[in-house]
């Protein structure tokens, strides 16, 4: 992948740990310029060790669910390099692993989720289609399995996950004619989250290591992220409105 993603402009929400960190990164990686955007400033600790690596990017402060942030981010893309090529909308709750069930789920629980998630890839969709319309660009948005097969301790996060590859596909159709593509990754990561829900349910890290052909949940750099450069590169011209499981096998019928 070394330099495929040479002179684009990308910009990754909830870049500042985690999948998003790991995207951002292995973007950076394949030769793009990348905006960081996150509500902390981890943001800035994603940059540093980019530009460590020998990688370029700026870190906005964003929070996905307020629309003049989302603008801001995207101006900075724009600012930096006279265009924006790719949008990749990673951001969710920071209470996405928390179990809950439908009768336990109040108002506050159920507004984190669908603004980060849902208002969020809105936020994102608006500000950046007509830069993506110039430059025949990318949309890409983080799915899960929950969104597709269910979760009986996640209700709301399947939810909002499920809406976010129907709104996927309806910009596919909508946006074709513009050549943007637009397409969703469903990831079975390792990240702070699923630490969390480790830390919860002690029986779950085991359970998934059996549940996965692969043996492992993975790696978000170096498993999960190689498919969302792809997505965002030349050889994906042609690929939209799909959903791109990056999951070990552990999903085959989605």
């Amino acid at each position: 992948m070394t330099h495929s993603l040479g002179g684009r402009s990308i910009l990754v929400t909830g870049a500042g740990r985690g999948l998003g960190r790991g995207v951002a990164l292995a973007c950076a990686a394949a030769g793009a310029d990348l905006v960081v955007a996150s509500p902390r400033e981890n943001g800035a600790e994603t940059v540093d060790e980019i530009e460590a690596r020998g990688g370029s990017a700026a870190w906005v402060r964003c929070d996905a669910t307020v629309a003049t942030d989302v603008e801001a981010a995207v101006a900075a893309g724009v600012g930096r390099n006279g265009g924006l090529d790719v949008v990749i909308h990673n951001a969710t709750s920071r209470r996405s692993s928390e179990p809950v069930r439908l009768e336990d789920v109040d108002d506050a629980l159920w507004h984190d989720h669908a603004s980060v998630s849902l208002r969020g890839a809105y936020h994102c969709a608006r500000a950046a289609l007509p830069e993506l319309r110039a430059r025949r660009g990318r949309l890409i948005v983080m799915t899960s399995p929950a969104g597709m097969e269910g979760s009986a301790m996640l209700p709301v996060y399947s939810v909002v996950k499920g809406a976010l590859r129907g709104f996927a596909k309806s910009l596919a159709r909508e946006w074709a004619p513009f050549g943007v593509t637009v397409n969703a990754i469903s990831p079975l990561a390792e990240t702070p989250a699923m630490t969390s829900a480790y830390e919860k349910d002690p029986t779950l890290e085991a359970r998934l290591a059996r549940a996965v052909p692969m043996g492992h949940l993975g790696d978000p750099e170096t498993e999960i992220a190689p498919a969302v450069v792809f997505l965002a590169g030349d050889g994906a011209g042609y690929i939209t409105g799909q959903t791109l499981a990056v999951d070990g096998g552990r999903f085959m019928a989605l």
